[in-house]
């Protein structure tokens, strides 16, 4: 623990610089699907378009509180002004089985670019829900087990982290984490209490989150500034009826329709006097009804369960007040709002 504390000091006082909002990327999206199927979304809130040849990616594996070069990767691409990059991990052939299997098409597609197709060469993009991410700005030594820190990589300026470096979080019956582990959504985050979160499931960046995280949190609240989204959904016919494979086994369908967007208050399009931000939503959590206020500038809005199904979609017309009928279990349930100016937020409810 001593280390870890040392070293967390050492980046704090060598590699953070202060953020302003909406001046610095910050990653948008982070998808820890079943197999191989892993990617992140990085998300520019300036105005002008940032070059990623600038910067890296790190994975802090298993509670590790340290990374090396054969940890991270070095960016490539441009991202455009309020626009998002979306980088997957590089499992490409349709033949490959085990550790090279490969990512699902429907992934595949949402792809700006590809990396660490070598597990060896670099593994950063081999998380799990259990290991913390780290994007930063800098260029990567050629050796491959050169410590990441502000000494060995020119440039090295913490740019935003994903998860708590150091920390190992434990499986849902509360036992040591190994490979099984992720974040909870329940008081400390890293004892497996409550619902696990980040695995298995993409987790979605806040409309109202304007910078990254570039300084070590004491607790990672992963709901404070994502929204979690299961990582499959199963496919439903017209009816809304399970569609079942000639196995006999669902059909399952990657949730990745929320990569290669993100919505932003940094984006002027979603600051104006249509924007979501001056809707009123209550009670949150609710017996089963949410009410609106100041909706008229609402256009639709979709109920999606916490498998990623959609359970109703409504559009409206200037109507100021809403009511939202969850006609549903006790669980969690995601509202996304369509505005008229065709922003969109995702708002999270709870039905106790």
């Amino acid at each position: 623990m001593k280390i870890t504390a040392t070293l967390l000091f050492f980046f704090a006082i060598n590699a953070v610089v202060a953020q302003s909002n909406c001046s610095q990327l910050f990653i948008s999206e982070y998808v820890e699907g079943w197999s191989n199927n892993k990617a992140l979304e990085i998300y520019n809130p300036t105005s002008l378009p940032i070059d990623l040849s600038q910067y890296f990616v790190s994975r802090y594996s298993n509670g590790s509180s340290t990374a090396t070069v054969s940890n991270s990767i070095q960016l490539s691409g441009t991202i455009a002004a309020h626009s998002v990059y979306v980088a997957v991990l590089e499992k490409l052939d349709p033949l490959g089985m085990g550790q090279e299997a490969p990512i699902w098409d429907s992934l595949q597609v949402r792809a700006d670019g590809f990396y660490c197709p070598v597990y060896n060469t670099s593994n950063c993009f081999y998380w799990n829900g259990n290991d913390a991410v780290m994007l930063a700005k800098g260029t990567l030594p050629a050796l491959a087990t050169t410590l990441i820190n502000p000494t060995n990589v020119p440039g090295f300026v913490i740019v935003d982290i994903f998860g708590k470096i150091g920390e190992n979080p434990a499986n849902d019956t509360g036992s040591a984490a190994g490979n099984d582990g992720a974040w909870s959504s329940q008081f400390p985050y890293s004892t497996g209490l409550g619902t696990l979160v980040t695995k298995d499931h993409s987790m979605i960046r806040k409309i109202a989150i304007q910078k990254g995280v570039n300084t070590p949190v004491s607790f990672f609240d992963p709901l404070l500034e994502w929204d979690s989204i299961p990582a499959v959904i199963v496919r439903l016919d017209a009816n809304g009826d399970t569609i079942f494979g000639t196995s006999g086994n669902p059909i399952l369908d990657g949730n990745w329709n929320s990569l290669g967007s993100h919505d932003c208050n940094c984006n002027p399009a979603a600051i104006n006097e249509t924007s979501v931000q001056e809707l009123i939503m209550y009670p949150n959590p609710t017996s089963g009804i949410v009410y609106l206020k100041n909706a008229q500038n609402i256009k639709a809005v979709q109920l999606v369960n916490a498998f990623g199904q959609q359970m109703t979609y409504n559009t409206y017309d200037n109507k100021a007040n809403l009511t939202i009928d969850i006609d549903g279990h006790k669980g969690v349930y995601f509202l996304r709002i369509t505005m008229k100016n065709g922003s969109q937020e995702i708002k999270k409810v709870i039905v106790r």
